[in-house]
């Protein structure tokens, strides 16, 4: 039976004019390689190298057979490298950065997808620093930072709603939202308890602006708990109201642990990006990312 490693050492040899030179490019011995040239001139039957005092010389018949072999042994040798490539690139350990208030809703669905992620909990800025000086792979973003050395694609939208406690009777608030009653919209809202990840309630602030045009809410947060997946499973066993991403609510909302209060077309949605290092190119890995998040982010 043909095998395909006594080929590969007839080329390099061939190509070297020495067995010395072959050995140390295949990684290999000078016996073993004196042994595979030996065992493919037994199988074609003819001699293919005859031995000089600086190397070796291809015979007439070696001619023939590299002119033979060599263009489709060039072609399975690309074809295995390639498939190596892919198989480390799909396969190697992926650094990942996205802020921890959306890991649990997005973050997470990559670990079916890769076999090794090393993620890292930062927000936009710290995440581009991270991408752009390569101390990481890719970063989830939501925030528009291209610059020369990094690029980014857009995986979809998400948007602030106001969601509240099973608990909540919300009759009174929807009917005040369907008359544009928006002075009692936002007293009803202050009365409420309210649950925020961050002091500086950003969520709240940035609903506010757009929904009654004022830069700071009248509300008090009676809790501040520092991650937003968090913040919910605790607004869901006990009785309040939160800002919070439309897609970090999702699965509380489908398994009837939440209710949507208040989601309004006057909240704009934020576009979520992948970030990665230009020079790298987008490579299998980075449209794995891709490709998965767009099915979460639809």
């Amino acid at each position: 039976m043909v095998n395909l490693e006594w080929y590969r050492t007839f080329k390099s040899v061939y190509k070297n004019g020495n067995f010395s030179l072959a050995a140390k490019e295949l990684f290999i011995s000078q016996p073993a390689v004196s042994q595979q040239i030996s065992m493919l001139e037994t199988h074609v039957g003819y001699k293919l190298f005859n031995r000089k005092s600086k190397g070796v010389e291809p015979t007439e018949y070696a001619k023939l057979l590299n002119n033979l072999i060599i263009e489709a042994l060039d072609r399975l040798e690309n074809v295995e490298n390639g498939f190596r490539s892919k198989a480390f690139d799909a396969n190697r350990l992926i650094t990942v950065g996205i802020s921890k208030h959306l890991f649990s809703s997005i973050g997470s669905h990559l670990i079916d997808k890769f076999d090794y992620i090393d993620f890292s909990f930062y927000e936009n800025n710290e995440l581009f620093e991270l991408v752009n000086n390569k101390k990481i792979d890719y970063a989830i973003v939501t925030k528009k930072i291209e610059t020369f050395d990094t690029i980014q694609k857009e995986l979809g939208t998400i948007k602030q709603i106001i969601v509240g406690s099973k608990n909540i009777d919300s009759a009174i608030l929807k009917s005040m939202i369907k008359n544009a009653d928006y002075s009692a919209v936002e007293n009803w809202l202050n009365d409420q308890k309210w649950y925020s990840h961050d002091s500086g309630i950003p969520h709240v602030k940035l609903f506010w602006l757009h929904v009654f045009n004022k830069k700071r809410p009248s509300m008090v947060s009676n809790y501040i708990i520092p991650s937003e997946y968090e913040m919910l499973e605790m607004l869901s066993r006990n009785s309040g109201v939160a800002v919070t991403w439309d897609i970090n609510a999702q699965s509380f909302i489908k398994e009837g642990k939440l209710q949507i209060i208040w989601e309004t077309n006057q909240m704009p949605e934020t576009e979520v990006y992948l970030l990665s290092g230009k020079h790298s190119g987008f490579n299998s890995a980075a449209q794995g990312i891709e490709e998965e998040l767009k099915k979460v982010l639809v």
